[in-house]
């Protein structure tokens, strides 16, 4: 009976450690298929520098891409000129679909990633209802590490892809 009980206890916990955590990420959430045909592309050949010294890429409809920290999903303050770019463009889009996709560096598993990038494009969602930008045209998507715009080893290009980029429907 005590070995009964010993066995259903460590299979209990051996069961209970493998238990997988879902993230919170809430919001809006759509398949980029949805509106995959109908987006703009990013001119990586006219990338611009803030002074930072990195170089950032730029949509062709005039939304700059928000950088994050390495595994994070929070906006830092050196961003914040950016999203008040991005809530004024998408202010006057005229009521079109932006889509924000979430992009990761190479670091970390593919479910991490996918998640992390959910949990950025819903940050700057979230920055942008702040600013008063009405968020019901706004949808997400994660690509996780899936969409580099560079692949060099270094901290540099690893910056590069820790972003969202904002595309305008049309």
């Amino acid at each position: 009976m005590v070995k009964k009980i010993g066995f259903t206890v460590v299979s209990l916990l051996l069961f209970a450690g493998c238990a997988q955590n879902t993230p919170d990420i809430g919001g809006n959430v759509s398949d980029s298929n949805e509106i995959a045909p109908d987006t703009v592309t990013i001119d990586e050949s006219n990338m611009v520098e803030d002074g930072s010294g990195i170089r950032y890429n730029s949509s062709s409809d005039g939304f700059v891409s928000i950088y994050f920290d390495f595994d994070g999903y929070n906006i830092v303050p050196s961003m914040e000129n950016r999203m008040a770019h991005n809530a004024a463009k998408v202010e006057n889009s005229g009521g079109s679909k932006v889509k924000l996709e979430g992009n990761c560096d190479e670091f970390g598993t593919d479910e991490y990633n996918y998640a992390l990038g959910l949990k950025r494009a819903k940050a700057v969602k979230d920055a942008l209802a702040d600013k008063g930008v009405n968020t019901s045209n706004v949808v997400m998507v994660s690509f996780g590490e899936s969409s580099p715009v560079c692949s060099n080893s270094s901290d540099e290009c690893y910056a590069q892809n820790r972003r969202v980029d904002l595309r305008l429907v049309k």
